[in-house]
């Protein structure tokens, strides 16, 4: 016991004391006698000169900047990172390479774009992009919106034509002039989405994915996995329907499905499902046994060599009717001017494909960038996405972003920098060049499982629901209308609405925050909320409104109620009442003086009396007599309301407007018309300097009715008061 008890002792004595002693200080006293503004030294010309001035260390630092390869490339240990790049960069390339293959059939292009959208963009990336982990290229959200814009801008409806022989016969689809106009608005826009995010990273808008909270992007993303999966049915069951785009996509993809259910392709069926079991049970291996694994089983190579081999050697395509990937064209395509006709009716899609690429891309690679202790450049991703967007369409691509489950295997396999996603470009670029042909008999339902198996981790996030239930509501609003809205409208209307929810959740945070009265926790100069805390205690006379948000035209008007309701004193009420007063002092000035009654007992009094003039009547209470010293001998009530000041907690403010300034200076002066002095506490710096601009500072309130803390505000009005009330802890008067 003796030992705990000195324990405790050393606590006390160990622990950091705060003890100051002051002056009580107002604003008018800190502008005068303790702060002077600093004067600038130098002009908006000079400023301007010295920052468009060249010279050697700013041009190195720009071109640093815009090539990040330039910092570490140099400075790269091949020895213990090379190995690591390499095993990294292949296993990546053996995921991309399916992926990039299944992806373009989101998009609504041939396969082989796929594989073009695999190289190019990741090539560039090398260069421009500032993250170690992250790899880039075809990733299903994007695709799924690229392809929903393609179907809308080319349709099945516009290419379908006579029969060449000129027969009678019905019209029939010109597959290859749909795909090369899809193919078109693909490339199109993609340029755009380039040359959006290239811009914004230039403009330094690299903040904008601060939009696009946690929650949103979430739901979104999982309202895309159900719209990829609903898209792939068909490749799966081997049925043959339209695509449909635009608002309630997903309604009339699956009554298209289920109506057509009956002409099924039981190979297509048996296969697809065999391929989503063995790509199940391989992921499942890869997460229980990845501590032991020295690199992931590469299941998606594994289906796609397979299942090839076993529809060339089975001719499923012949006969059986299994449709496969096709014509694969060996080599790169030369480049083409995208054809810049489509844009106008593209510009709207390009800023939702633009700004989920890039939300997607930084989030990831700030994951990763934390995980191994570096940094990225939000701005600088930006530039190096729209680099690799906008001069890739040249060479026949579709927008990128990174993906998540390439990512993880570029990460989880050792990849220590950028080179470990050049390597793995360039076994992409291996299949294009020579062996491409190899994966024309590739059935497209391995593909559909590949898609489908990979969209497992977003339906993971359902997993949020019960979370954010528990944790915030108003989070889990953002969540479902993201994910309903994107489902319903389709991804590019269900994103705007998404947005524009999460903004009106931030106004409604705004519209409703937490006031309260705060009270002196004794002992200390911390103020809190009474109603929450028992130490914390009301000060007689003097309230303490705290409000927790800043003051402006949205919600100036719920300030000035709260403050109302919660300090009970209303002035309106308090003029209501005096006026009732003066028609009371006019009745009695006409009629003779009443009588007095007054009734003692144990110090305390009871009187009947009427109201004349506070001004002129001194009451003393002396051994429970009352005696009375008047120019009239009256007798007045005690005051309208026990309140003497109000101290206005401006600490969370972070900024006030013109509407928002009035709304205080009406309501000071409304207190004031009621002898109630009005006082403000904690305001900021720079909440004082938009004050000063508002010219909050003339006419009724003064510098002298501000204080930099809530206990210089009290300490003031107990002093400027002229009833007594206990003096708070740790001041001085």
């Amino acid at each position: 016991m003796e030992q705990e008890e000195a324990t405790a002792g050393e606590e006390a004595d160990s622990q950091t004391t705060y003890r100051i002693e002051r002056p009580v200080y107002d604003e008018a006293f800190i502008r005068a006698q303790l702060l002077t503004h600093r004067e600038s030294s130098t002009t908006l010309r000079q400023r301007l000169a010295h920052q468009f001035r060249c010279s050697s260390q700013k041009a190195k630092a720009a071109a640093l900047s815009f090539l990040p390869i330039l910092t570490w490339l140099p400075s790269y240990p091949v020895k213990q990172y090379l190995f690591s790049d390499v095993v990294s960069g292949l296993s990546t390339g053996v995921v991309q390479l399916p992926q990039g293959l299944a992806y373009a059939m989101l998009a609504a292009v041939p396969p082989v774009y796929g594989l073009y959208s695999s190289f190019y963009p990741v090539l560039l990336y090398t260069f421009f992009g500032t993250s170690r982990h992250i790899s880039v290229g075809t990733f299903a959200v994007i695709s799924l919106m690229i392809g929903a814009v393609a179907v809308r801008e080319a349709p099945d409806s516009m290419f379908y034509v006579l029969p060449a022989n000129g027969s009678n016969a019905s019209t029939v689809l010109d597959v290859e002039a749909r795909d090369a106009r899809r193919v078109q608005v693909a490339v199109v826009l993609t340029t755009l989405v380039g040359i959006i995010q290239f811009a914004f990273g230039l403009l330094r808008f690299g903040f904008v994915a601060i939009y696009l909270t946690e929650p949103l992007v979430r739901g979104f993303t999982t309202a895309a996995a159900v719209h990829v999966v609903v898209s792939q049915l068909k490749y799966l069951l081997g049925v043959k329907t339209q695509r449909f785009s635009g608002p309630l996509s997903v309604i009339y993809s699956v009554k298209a499905v289920l109506s057509d259910i009956t002409s099924t392709n039981v190979s297509t069926v048996i296969l697809g499902l065999a391929c989503m079991v063995f790509l199940y049970t391989v992921k499942d291996l890869n997460e229980r046994f990845k501590k032991k694994l020295p690199i992931p089983i590469p299941g998606e190579i594994i289906v796609v060599i397979v299942s090839t081999g076993v529809s060339y050697g089975l001719s499923l395509s012949g006969d059986y009717k299994v449709d496969v990937v096709g014509k694969i064209p060996t080599g790169l395509l030369p480049p083409a001017v995208p054809e810049f006709s489509l844009l106008p009716s593209l510009v709207t899609d390009s800023f939702a494909v633009a700004i989920v690429g890039f939300s997607m891309g930084i989030s990831l690679a700030k994951t990763f960038a934390l995980k191994h202790g570096y940094s990225v450049d939000g701005n600088q991703e930006l530039i190096a996405l729209g680099l690799c967007n906008f001069i890739s369409s040249f060479f026949q691509t579709f927008a990128i972003t990174c993906s998540m489950s390439r990512s993880l295997v570029q990460e989880s396999t050792g990849g220590k920098t950028q080179i470990a996603g050049l390597l793995a470009s360039l076994m992409v670029l291996l299949v294009v060049l020579a062996i491409g042909f190899v994966f024309q008999p590739l059935p497209q339902t391995a593909l559909a499982a590949i898609i489908m198996v990979n969209l497992l981790g977003m339906f993971k996030q359902c997993r949020d629901i019960p979370a954010l239930w528990r944790t915030s509501k108003i989070e889990l609003a953002i969540w479902l209308v993201a994910f309903v809205a994107s489902v319903l409208l389709g991804l590019d209307y269900g994103l705007l609405v998404a947005i524009a929810f999460a903004i009106l959740t931030v106004i409604y945070r705004t519209q409703s925050p937490k006031s309260a009265i705060l009270g002196h926790v004794p002992g200390t100069g911390l103020y809190c909320d009474v109603d929450e805390y028992e130490e914390a205690a009301e000060y007689d006379g003097i309230k303490i409104f705290h409000f927790n948000s800043s003051i402006y035209f949205a919600n100036s008007d719920l300030y000035v109620n709260a403050l109302k309701e919660k300090t009970g004193v209303d002035p309106e009420a308090l003029q209501a009442a005096r006026k009732t007063q003066k028609k009371r002092m006019e009745k009695a000035n006409s009629t003779p003086t009443p009588s007095l009654k007054t009734c003692g007992s144990n110090n305390q009094q009871e009187v009947t009396h009427e109201v004349l003039s506070y001004e002129l009547v001194v009451e003393e209470e002396t051994n429970g007599q009352l005696e009375s010293h008047s120019e009239e001998a009256v007798f007045l009530e005690p005051p309208l309301t026990a309140v003497h000041s109000i101290i206005l907690d401006w600490t969370p403010a972070t900024f006030i407007d013109s509407v928002g300034a009035k709304a205080i200076k009406q309501v000071i002066k409304e207190y004031a018309a009621v002898d109630v002095q009005v006082v403000i506490a904690g305001c900021s710096r720079s909440l004082l300097s938009e004050l000063d601009t508002l010219q909050f500072f003339n006419g009724v309130v003064t510098p002298t009715m501000v204080f930099p803390t809530v206990h210089d505000a009290v300490l003031r009005c107990q002093r400027s008061n002229p009833r007594p009330t206990a003096t708070p802890t740790g001041g001085t008067i």
